[in-house]
C-alpha cells in the first residue's frame, strides 16, 4: 500500500514540469549541441571507449592467405643493415636460381628489381611525404611533389555508384612515387599513407582516398584488386558520404570518408616469415604459395611501429596486413553513417528519462532506475560490438545522462534541504526529534491541507490549578518556571512515544498519534505516554515537596480516545496550525473531564481498550453518554501497564470491579456494596488509589436506595458537563 501511494505521488509529480525540469532540458540541449560540435576531449573519450572494447575482446586470429615477409632484426644481422641494395630486394621477389646467376652481370639494380617485379603481380607502395615547399601532408606539415620529370600519376580505374564521393574522401595534396622503371613494372600502385587520430593512435585505414585530386586505393585494397584480376573498383556513396567500396566482387562497408575501422588481433608470429629465410632459401617449399604477401619490417631500429587501439605498438606492415584480413573476412568494425544520429537520439532519450523521473521519485528509486537504464545502454553498446562488430559510442550518452542526473539530483537535494528546514521549523516543537528526522527524510509522507486518518487523541489537564496559581500570587515568575518544568515533563513523555503535541492550552495539553507519520499500534503508544506522564508528574511532586513540604501537589487527569479524525494544516492563509478535528477529539476531551468525576487519573474510551486489552491493566468504570453525543460509550480506567497486569493481586482487583459493575447494572445494591469492599481491599494490596471511584458508586447506590431508578433505567450515566 505504501509503495502504491509512493508510485501514485511520483506519477502526479511526473506530470508537473517546473523550473528544475526546465534547467534539466537546458543542460541536455547544451550537451547535444556539444556532441554535434564534437571537440577533441569528446572525440578522445569516444575513441578510448572503442579501444577498451577491442582490448577486452580483440579479434580472434584465423589463418588467412596473408603473409608478411619481415625484414626483422635477425635478417639485418645476417644480411647487413638497412637499406639493402635492390638486387637483394629482387631476390625476395623472385628466388629463381637463373636470376641469381644474372645478378652479377647486371650493373643496374633498379632494372633488376623491375624485372623481378614484372615477373609477378607486385604492387608498389606510394606515400604522401612531409617536406618543405607547397602542399600540406596529413599531419599539416609542408610537402613537395616527388614526381619525376615526365612521370604521370597513375589513377586506379574505378566507377562511382551514386553521389560524387570526392568531397568526403581523405585528401593528400602531394605524392612520392618510386623510380619510373619500378613504377612501370608494378602491376598496381597502393597508398600506404594512413592518418592517425588526434591522439596519435591508428584506428582507421582509408580504402579509397584522393591524391593530387585523383582517386586511389590504399595499399591493402590495391593488393587485393590486383590479386583478383586487376579489375576496376567501384565506390558507392550517397548524400551522407561513402557507403562502401566494391572490390574483388564484394562490397566492403566503410565510414563516410572511405575508411574502415580496423579490428585487430594481437601480433602473432604466424603472420610472419623472415626475409633472411626467403633470400637464403631456408623457407619451406610452398609456404608463400597462394598468399597475399606484404614486405615490411619489424626491426626495432627501423622504427616502423605505430600505436594501436590494443594499447601496444604494432609494426606498420602488420597493420596493413590486418586491414587486408579485415577485408577478406568481413571482420572490419562498422561505424554506420547514422551512428551519430542514433547516439544523439539515445543521449536525448536518456537525458529526458532522467529529467522526468528524478523530481518525481525518491533518490534510491531513481538511482536504481538509472543503473538499469544506463546499464542497459552500455550492455547494448557492448553487444553491438561483440556480436555485430558495430561501434556505438558507450561513453557520451551515459556521461551526458550522468551529468543531467547530477544536476537534477543536486537541485532535488537543495529543494529537499529547504523542505527539511521548513519541516523542522514547523514540527520541531511538537513532535519527537526522530519523528522530525523521518519527516525531513521523507517529506512525501506529510500530507498538508487535511486528510482523514485514524488517530489516538490525548487530553490532560491539571486539577485545582487555580489553587496552585494563587499560591504563586506573589511570585508570578515562579509559577512560569513551575509550568515550564511541568509541561516539559509531559512533553518528554509524549515525544518519547513519538506522539505529536497539538497545542498547550494553559496547563492543559492536547496530543495525538498516527500523524503526520504512521505510528503502528498508536493506542498502545498513547497509553504508554499517559502512564509515563503520571510518572513524570509524581517525580516532579516529590522534587517540589522535598524542597517545600507545604508545596501543593499537582494532580493530573488524562483522557484517551481512538477513532477517525481530520488532520492537517488548519487556519487562515496567513496563520495556521497542524491540528486534528472530529468527534474523537471531542470525546478525548470529555474523558479527560470525567477522570475527575470518577476519581481516576486516566480514563480511556472503549475504542482504546479494545486495542490494548491484554497489554495494560484496565477496568470498565461506566457506560456514559457524554455531552454532544447521543450514543453511550463504555469508559475504562487505565490502572497500569504490563507490570500491574502481571501482579498476583490484579485478577482479584479486576474481578471485584466486574462484580460491582454487574450488581450495579441489575440494581443489586447490597451486592454492589460487598463487591466495592472487596475492591477496596484488593486496591490496597496493589497500592492503587480508588477512593474517589468507590465514593462515586457509594453515593449513587445511596441515592437509588432512597429513590429507585425508573423501570426503563439502562444503567447509562449522562454527563451533563464538559
Amino acid at each position: 500500500m505504501g509503495i502504491g501511494k509512493t508510485m501514485r505521488a511520483g506519477l502526479n509529480r511526473t506530470l508537473r514540469f517546473g523550473a528544475r525540469r526546465a534547467l534539466g532540458v537546458a543542460l541536455l540541449a547544451v550537451l547535444l549541441a556539444l556532441r554535434v560540435w564534437d571537440p577533441a576531449p569528446i572525440t578522445a573519450l569516444r575513441f578510448s571507449s572503442f579501444d577498451l572494447f577491442q582490448q577486452i575482446k580483440p579479434r580472434d586470429y584465423a589463418a588467412l592467405p596473408v603473409t608478411i615477409v619481415d625484414i626483422d632484426d635477425a635478417s639485418l644481422a645476417e644480411l647487413g643493415q638497412w637499406p639493402w641494395p635492390r638486387d637483394r630486394l629482387a631476390e625476395m621477389i623472385d628466388v629463381d636460381p637463373a636470376l641469381r646467376d644474372r645478378i652479377a652481370g647486371l650493373a643496374d639494380n633498379d632494372v633488376l628489381l623491375a624485372e623481378a617485379m614484372a615477373r609477378f603481380r607486385v604492387v608498389s607502395g606510394q606515400t604522401s611525404v612531409r617536406g618543405a615547399g607547397a602542399g600540406q601532408s596529413e599531419a599539416g606539415t609542408p610537402e613537395v611533389a616527388q614526381v619525376a620529370p615526365g612521370q604521370a600519376i597513375v589513377e586506379t580505374p574505378h566507377a562511382v555508384l551514386g553521389e560524387d564521393p570526392t568531397p568526403f574522401l581523405q585528401k593528400y595534396p602531394t605524392l612520392l612515387q618510386n623510380l619510373p622503371v619500378i613504377e612501370a613494372a608494378a602491376a598496381g600502385h597502393g597508398m600506404f599513407s594512413t592518418r592517425p587520430d588526434p591522439d596519435g593512435i591508428y584506428r582507421r585505414a582509408p580504402l579509397v582516398l584522393m591524391v593530387e585530386e585523383r582517386m586511389r586505393l590504399g595499399l591493402a585494397p590495391e593488393l587485393l584488386r590486383v590479386a583478383t584480376g586487376g579489375d576496376a573498383f567501384a565506390i558507392r556513396s550517397n548524400a551522407a558520404g561513402v557507403e562502401g567500396v566494391v572490390l574483388a566482387r564484394q562490397l566492403v562497408t566503410t565510414a563516410a570518408d572511405g575508411s574502415i575501422w580496423t579490428y585487430l588481433t594481437p601480433s602473432v608470429p604466424a603472420r610472419y616469415v623472415s626475409a633472411a629465410d626467403v633470400i637464403t632459401g631456408r623457407l619451406p617449399e610452398g609456404r608463400l604459395a597462394g598468399q597475399l604477401v606484404l614486405i615490411g619490417t619489424s626491426a626495432i631500429g627501423l622504427e616502423d611501429f605505430r600505436p594501436t587501439p590494443l594499447g601496444v605498438p604494432m609494426a606498420g606492415v602488420e597493420i596493413h596486413a590486418q586491414v587486408l584480413e579485415n577485408i577478406l573476412s568481413g571482420s572490419a568494425l562498422k561505424r554506420p553513417n547514422t551512428a551519430v544520429a542514433v547516439e544523439l537520439v539515445v543521449t536525448a532519450l536518456l537525458g529526458l528519462v532522467v529529467i522526468i523521473l528524478v523530481p518525481a521519485f525518491r533518490a534510491s528509486l531513481v538511482l536504481g532506475l538509472a543503473v538499469v537504464v544506463l546499464g542497459g545502454y552500455l550492455t547494448a553498446s557492448w553487444l553491438a560490438f561483440a556480436q555485430r562488430a558495430v561501434l556505438l559510442d558507450p561513453s557520451y550518452p551515459v556521461v551526458s545522462a550522468l551529468l543531467v542526473l547530477m544536476m537534477m539530483s543536486g537541485l532535488n537535494y537543495m529543494r529537499e534541504e529547504r523542505m527539511r528546514r521548513q519541516i523542522r521549523t514547523a514540527f520541531g516543537q511538537y513532535v519527537s526529534p526522530d519523528l522530525v528526522d523521518r519527516l525531513a527524510e521523507n517529506p512525501e509522507a506529510l500530507t498538508l491541507g487535511g486528510e482523514r486518518r485514524e488517530l489516538t487523541l490525548l487530553f490532560s489537564d491539571v486539577r485545582g490549578f487555580t489553587s496552585i496559581a494563587e499560591s504563586y500570587r506573589s511570585d508570578p515568575h515562579g509559577l512560569t518556571v513551575l509550568m515550564n518544568h511541568f509541561l516539559t515533563a509531559l512533553s518528554k513523555a509524549i515525544l518519547g512515544e513519538r506522539g505529536t503535541i497539538d497545542k498547550f492550552m494553559g496547563d492543559a495539553v492536547m496530543a495525538f498519534w498516527n500523524a503526520p507519520l504512521d505510528t503502528p499500534a498508536h493506542p498502545a503508544a498513547g497509553c504508554r505516554a499517559a502512564l509515563r506522564m503520571l510518572e513524570e508528574v509524581d517525580a516532579l511532586n516529590a522534587e517540589r515537596q522535598a524542597e517545600d513540604p507545604d508545596a501543593l501537589v499537582i494532580e493530573v487527569g488524562i483522557g484517551l480516545s481512538t477513532g477517525p479524525c481530520t488532520v492537517g494544516n488548519m487556519g487562515s492563509d496567513t496563520r495556521f496550525d497542524y491540528t486534528a478535528m472530529g468527534d474523537t477529539v471531542n470525546l478525548a476531551s470529555r474523558l479527560e473531564g470525567l477522570s475527575k468525576t470518577y476519581g481516576l487519573r486516566i480514563i480511556v474510551s472503549d475504542s482504546v481498550a479494545d486495542e490494548v486489552v491484554g497489554d495494560f491493566a484496565l477496568i470498565e468504570v461506566d457506560v456514559v453518554r457524554v455531552k454532544g453525543k447521543s450514543l453511550p460509550v463504555h469508559v475504562f480506567g487505565l490502572m497500569g501497564g504490563p507490570g500491574m497486569l502481571s501482579h498476583k493481586d490484579w485478577p482479584r482487583f479486576e474481578a471485584a470491579n466486574r462484580r460491582m459493575r454487574a450488581a450495579y447494572e441489575v440494581q443489586d445494591w447490597e451486592g454492589c456494596d460487598n463487591a466495592a469492599a472487596a475492591l477496596a481491599e484488593a486496591a490496597a494490596s496493589l497500592d492503587l488509589e480508588v477512593t474517589g471511584y468507590l465514593a462515586l458508586y457509594a453515593e449513587r447506590v445511596a441515592a437509588f436506595r432512597a429513590a429507585p431508578p425508573e423501570p426503563d433505567w439502562d444503567g447509562v450515566f449522562v454527563a451533563t458537563s464538559k
